[in-house]
């Protein structure tokens, strides 16, 4: 959510009324979000001028670890410098912290090209937006989710109830600290998440939703207390109610 706020920002500095406009200051501290959406704090370092040139040789981009040779165009400017090191740096502070760890297996390669185009500068910022859309669609529409065993059938539902909330066994990663609580696209995902970690038992898919519209499913290791509730249902691992009352 973080990165992808962050492209938009920049897309829009990029094709701005002003012209391209560079952050001079490009530090995480000088942003900040806003429901939902990244928002610079500080605009006192931003600047609309583009470096002048002569040759392809006075448009050098500097970083501390990093160099790129960019053209000089027929205007005397060195073409893109703004825009490119705007996105240089989203790469540097951002991407390379935040894109790389939460995502689901089947989505990492995607980001992973994200991150190597980017940090070789062979992305603009339309093409970086672009990427960042096709991993939303993937991900908000769970097109990402390969074709395997339907693992849900080894689950008994119990509908009209719900397990008693509390300190469980943590997972990465969870929107709780106090438990393994994670985003789903659909039951039949979160039986497999569930299928995928020894401790867990049950699940159960809560009515909260993320900044994408998917819901939260909350796995457990045991069989705790069940209270009524309308709205929800208990999924139980056949293997772990064998035997049990439930």
């Amino acid at each position: 959510q973080i990165c992808l706020s962050l492209v938009k920002l920049l897309f829009y500095l990029a094709h701005s009324p002003l012209g391209s406009i560079a952050l001079l200051d490009f530090q995480p501290r000088q942003f900040v979000m806003v429901d939902g959406n990244l928002k610079v704090t500080d605009m006192d370092d931003a600047s609309t001028e583009e470096l002048s040139c002569k040759e392809d040789n006075d448009c050098t981009l500097d970083f501390p670890t990093k160099s790129f040779p960019l053209q000089c165009s027929a205007v005397g400017k060195c073409e893109g410098i703004n825009e490119k090191k705007n996105l240089f740096n989203a790469y540097r502070y951002f991407f390379t912290y935040l894109l790389p760890h939460s995502a689901p297996p089947a989505l990492r390669p995607f980001l992973s090209d994200i991150l190597n185009a980017t940090g070789d500068l062979r992305y603009g910022i339309n093409e970086t937006l672009k990427a960042f859309e096709k991993v939303l669609h993937l991900y908000k529409s769970g097109l990402y989710l390969q074709k395997r065993p339907l693992l849900l059938k080894d689950y008994i539902s119990l509908k009209g109830f719900r397990t008693v909330e509390g300190e469980d066994y943590k997972c990465w990663p969870s929107y709780s600290h106090l438990g393994c609580l994670l985003s789903v696209h659909s039951a039949e995902e979160a039986a497999a998440i569930c299928n995928s970690q020894s401790q867990c038992q049950s699940f159960i898919i809560t009515q909260q939703r993320t900044w994408t519209g998917r819901p939260l499913a909350s796995f457990q290791s045991s069989l705790t207390d069940l209270i009524p509730d309308a709205n929800a249902v208990v999924y139980i691992k056949r293997s772990a109610s064998s035997g049990k009352r439930l």
